[in-house]
C-alpha cells in the first residue's frame, strides 16, 4: 500500500465533503485519506477509527452526550419516530426543533404525499412580501 502524505485531520464541512467524494472506498481508507491515522515507530500506519467516527458525528451536528437544560432536566432525545396521538395530532418534539435551531413563530408549508409529510420552512422575507401584497389588495 502506498504511503500517504500526512495531513491534518479534516473537520466539519471539509470532512463531510471528503467522505462523500470517497463514498466507494472502505471506511478505513476514508479515515486515512481524511487524516485520521498515525505512523508507528516501525513505519506502520494505524487508523484512528474512533477519532474519525467522532469527528463525523460532530460534523453532522449530532449530539450524543445529553447535556442538561438550564432547569436541570435533560428531556427526551430524538428517536426520529413519532406516532399519531389519540386526538389525531402529530407532535414534533423540541429535540427536533432544537437540532434545527428553530424559533417560536417559524412557519412551514406542509405538503402531503401518499405516505409522507414534507415541511418546507417559509422564508421570513417571502412572508413579508406576501403581507405587503395582501395589504394593498
Amino acid at each position: 500500500m502506498p504511503k500517504l502524505k500526512k495531513i491534518e485531520p479534516l473537520l466539519g464541512e471539509e470532512l463531510l465533503k471528503k467522505v462523500k467524494e470517497l463514498e466507494s472506498e472502505s471506511k478505513e481508507d476514508k479515515a486515512k485519506k481524511c487524516g485520521y491515522y498515525t505512523v508507528t515507530k516501525n513505519g506502520i500506519e494505524r487508523v484512528n477509527m474512533m477519532k474519525f467516527l467522532n469527528a463525523l458525528i460532530d460534523a453532522e451536528g449530532i449530539q450524543l452526550d445529553s447535556t442538561p437544560s438550564a432547569n436541570g432536566r435533560g428531556g427526551r432525545s430524538a428517536s426520529y419516530r413519532i406516532s399519531v396521538q389519540s386526538n389525531g395530532n402529530l407532535l414534533i418534539g423540541s429535540a427536533y426543533t432544537k437540532q434545527m435551531n428553530l424559533q417560536p413563530g417559524d412557519e412551514f408549508l406542509i405538503t402531503l404525499g401518499k405516505k409522507h409529510i414534507r415541511l418546507k420552512q417559509v422564508d421570513p422575507e417571502d412572508r413579508e412580501d406576501d403581507e405587503a401584497i395582501d395589504a394593498t389588495a
